[in-house]
């Protein structure tokens, strides 16, 4: 069965012309038919044209298609960013398929765990994950373990598609037979463009994930808002680095280059030296990463510079977006450092261009975007906030939503107020003008002796300090104070760091003591979840520990 956006919301939104008839296989055919030899993906090493683009998917939906699988069927798909990836996503497409879109990153309970959730009947994966064989992974997730045992029954089929697309490719196997020439499609199980086509996991720090409902033209009204943003042209090329069946790895490399048709430079695995040597060497224009990925990238071209005079803008976000380093990269690479505020589930909220100033840029997260329905909740009572410059959590209601959480009532009675708005699980501001500041989440404020303390706005201010490389603040269990401030610090290379430096850093910078760490921790590398972002759960339960086993 498919599953889609009410009638009335699609008739008013295309009658806004928000949203439209278009999905990305008709942008690719087109694309195929106009410029067959154009790039639509590029590694550095291995390319993808339009034309391949366009067959390969055709080929797989096919194979799809050819198993049984009904409309509406899910399936999961396992796949590193690479070009294989978004092949796969518009085959489903074109089989009438909903992908489960799971972090490449992801561990064996989080994918039993969603494909359990889903139901998924298929799983496509490349012939090696990681450090196991494409079967010992599918014996692992069909074993299950104590406590989740059998969660992955659902599957049936198997499909594993070769890592590369060209054209010494491996064929591609279903249940572990090579399929020489898939069976013809059905064009009409294609799905539309209001149709259900993704379920991708809540790129959340702790506990098991839920999955989130997209259509594409979500999607298609997102790129509308990013186009002005960015003021694209007409021969941008896209990187984005961003693990791609994440909203934001959606939007930057699944639909925005599908719709101008113009190339984009992904990554199997982000590696900070090599995304630059690629910007280099492919004239990137726009560039599309986390703030972790940005201030790494910048750490890296400080011990070996290239040119990078191609960039236009670089979008961020998935993190507080530390304002010298943002600056930094402006100035390093003469790039606008550009953001969307939002998440997953209800798209953008705000956003800002390249026609604003740096301190709109990078000290808020834009202007508000006016049919997003932007409102304002006391986040301990749910009324409505309507003074200006208040702080409270913000709730929206507009083209860039998501249908909501798949098959969790509970979670969806959180997401939204009783009258239908969906919530952020920020607390902001918004000025006069219409721009809105994060003060922080709901869920990262440290709470020292009944005092809310942003742990972003903590982090950024520890970032500043010349020998601190990554930081990530989180609340220390205290007898007395109930939380401290902890961070976990990676160092810049060659260089060292203690607590009494950063306090005396910050110090100098006239912080408030109250935002002063208490406790640090020196680390090689923060951890991070399946969307890359810090997995902060991690590091509170490894402060437990530390004091656990300490005291």
């Amino acid at each position: 069965m498919t599953i889609r956006a009410d009638a009335e919301t699609v008739a008013a939104y295309r009658a806004a012309a928000w949203w439209g008839e278009e999905t990305a296989a008709s942008r690719i055919a087109s694309h195929a038919a106009r410029d067959p030899d154009g790039i639509a993906y590029t590694t550095g090493s291995q390319e993808l044209t339009w034309t391949e683009y366009d067959q390969r998917s055709t080929d797989l939906a096919a194979t799809l298609a050819g198993t049984g699988l009904a409309p509406g069927d899910r399936v999961a798909v396992l796949l590193p960013d690479g070009p294989m990836v978004h092949v796969c996503f518009v085959a489903a497409e074109k089989a009438g398929l909903v992908v489960v879109g799971l972090g490449h990153r992801a561990g064996d309970r989080e994918i039993r765990h969603l494909v359990a959730l889903t139901g998924a009947r298929a799983l496509v994966t490349p012939p090696q994950h990681r450090d196991r064989s494409a079967a010992e992974l599918l014996d692992a997730l069909r074993a299950g373990d104590a406590g989740d045992a059998g969660a992955a029954s659902t599957l049936e089929h198997h499909i594993v598609v070769p890592e590369h697309t060209g054209p010494a490719a491996t064929p591609v196997l279903l249940d572990g037979a090579p399929v020489p020439s898939p069976p013809p499609l059905d064009p009409s199980r294609r799905l539309g463009p209001d149709d259900l086509f993704m379920l991708n996991s809540t790129s959340g720090t702790t506990g098991l994930p839920k999955c989130v409902m997209h259509t594409q033209n979500r999607w298609f009204y997102f790129h509308q808002l990013a186009a002005v943003s960015g003021r694209f042209g007409d021969d941008e090329v896209f990187m984005s680095i961003i693990p791609a069946p994440f909203g934001f790895g959606l939007w930057t490399a699944h639909f925005t280059p599908a719709i101008l048709g113009c190339p984009t430079v992904v990554m199997e695995r982000f590696d900070a030296d090599e995304a630059l040597d690629l910007v280099e060497r492919l004239d990137v224009t726009v560039l599309c990463c986390v703030s972790t990925q940005f201030i790494m990238m910048l750490n890296a071209q400080a011990d070996r510079a290239r040119d990078l005079s191609s960039l236009r803008c670089m979008f961020t976000g998935g993190e507080a977006v530390p304002y010298e380093r943002a600056a930094e990269f402006e100035e390093t690479t003469g790039a606008k450092v550009l953001q969307f505020y939002g998440s997953n589930e209800t798209g953008a909220l705000s956003y800002t261009t390249a026609l604003d100033t740096r301190d709109h840029r990078l000290r808020t997260a834009g202007r508000l975007i006016e049919e997003m329905q932007v409102r304002m909740f006391d986040p301990d009572n749910g009324a409505d906030i309507t003074a200006t410059g208040q702080r409270g959590q913000p709730g929206c209601r507009g083209p860039a939503t998501s249908l909501g959480y798949w098959g969790d009532q509970g979670a969806n009675a959180q997401l939204y107020t009783p009258d239908g708005w969906m919530l952020m699980g920020d607390i902001v501001e918004i000025d006069g003008d219409g721009y809105l500041s994060v003060v922080g989440r709901t869920s990262d404020f440290i709470i020292r002796g009944g005092k809310n303390i942003s742990a972003p706005a903590v982090e950024e201010e520890v970032g500043t300090h010349p020998a601190v490389a990554m930081v990530a603040a989180v609340p220390m269990p205290d007898p007395v104070f109930g939380e401290r401030v902890c961070i976990y610090v990676v160092p810049r290379s060659g260089a060292s760091v203690s607590l009494d430096e950063i306090r005396d850093h910050l110090s100098s910078r006239g912080v408030s003591r109250e935002w002063w760490p208490e406790h640090i921790v020196v680390v090689d590398e923060l951890p991070r979840s399946s969307g890359g972002k810090v997995a902060k759960g991690e590091l509170r339960e490894d402060i437990r520990t530390r004091l656990g086993a300490s005291g």
